[in-house]
């Protein structure tokens, strides 16, 4: 009998949240979604220094590659985040969500990595086009997954794979990563709804403490979070796929709250994703970096404390 609260019934369920987020509420707003008239936004995709970040062994450097996904180099560590190389969002080929912004590095680009953190199973996080190539070009490649989500992997033939449930911590290649409750929701067809776990990461290497969101609405567990793990050097945090906030409210949020993360997690610099890759929801693509500046000036927090990265761009942290 499992006895952990979180998961009942064969489920799992979210901690706080009490609001619906649903196939009756989705079904409601699909027809406004279908006649939405938005602009095609084109983002400009920097080109990486792919030779600079494959020799590098040193310096602690993040780079955007959209969407959710960043390659993290960190004390001689190659990580990347719930990687995604494909064109669309989509369990089909010829629909679904399409990338407006082409990936800012292909599978050529990588250096040797190390870590892949999954956060969940949605198609937009868990490609399989991209995780079966990544696993295959790099044979050390270990996998870090949500509580179920190991099966989904072995069953591919991937067997770096360690699963975690909220809370759980483990150490792989000298890094040590915590999987932690975040307010979202799992599944990629319509009968495993909440069948395997969602979670963010939190990922130590040396003295260096990173925090890696995944998909999330607001909660209480980012104080949760904060009081066993803050402060933070570095959270990536994500800004879009919030409209109509009647519908997103429970899974997404918005840029204020984004920012509101930033604070409860005290976060030295958050960087902003989930944003300017797919068209998901209703709001435009470029208003999310503009709600961000917006918010940040609202609460009284310089601009430098939380940055929207230009696809491809690579900082040092």
């Amino acid at each position: 009998m499992d006895e952990r609260p979180h998961f009942r019934n064969g489920r799992f369920h979210n901690r706080y949240s009490s609001e619906t987020h649903g196939a009756l509420q989705a079904l409601k707003w699909l027809p406004e979604f279908l006649t939405l008239k938005l602009p095609r936004i084109e983002f400009p995709v920097l080109r990486s220094d792919v030779e600079r970040l494959k020799a590098n062994r040193v310096e602690s450097t993040l780079t955007w590659i959209g969407h959710s996904t960043f390659l993290i180099q960190c004390g001689g560590l190659n990580l990347v985040t719930d990687p995604h190389l494909s064109r669309r969002a989509s369990p089909f080929s010829s629909l679904g969500p399409l990338r407006m912004t082409p990936p800012a590095m292909d599978f050529v680009d990588f250096p040797r990595l190390d870590l892949a953190l999954i956060s969940h199973n949605h198609y937009d996080h868990l490609d399989e086009a991209t995780v079966r190539r990544l696993a295959h070009e790099h044979p050390g490649l270990h996998f870090l997954v949500p509580r179920g989500l190991a099966k989904w992997f072995r069953h591919r033939g991937m067997f770096h794979v360690t699963e975690l449930d909220w809370w759980q911590e483990t150490s792989v290649h000298g890094a040590k990563i915590a999987a932690v409750p975040v307010q979202h929701f799992s599944g990629r067809g319509p009968h495993d709804r909440n069948a395997t776990l969602w979670c963010g990461f939190v990922v130590e290497i040396g003295a260096r403490r990173i925090f890696f969101a995944g998909d999330t609405g607001y909660s209480k567990d980012f104080t949760d979070i904060a009081a066993r793990y803050a402060p933070f050097d570095l959270a990536l945090l994500p800004i879009g796929a919030y409209e109509p906030r009647w519908f997103m409210r429970p899974v997404h949020v918005d840029p204020a709250e984004a920012v509101q993360i930033h604070r409860d997690l005290q976060s030295r610099l958050s960087v902003a994703m989930h944003w300017g890759t797919f068209q998901l929801t209703a709001e435009v693509a470029d208003e999310p970096p503009r709600q961000l500046a917006t918010a940040l000036a609202e609460q009284g927090l310089p601009a430098s404390e939380f940055v929207v990265f230009r696809h491809g761009e690579t900082r040092i942290f």
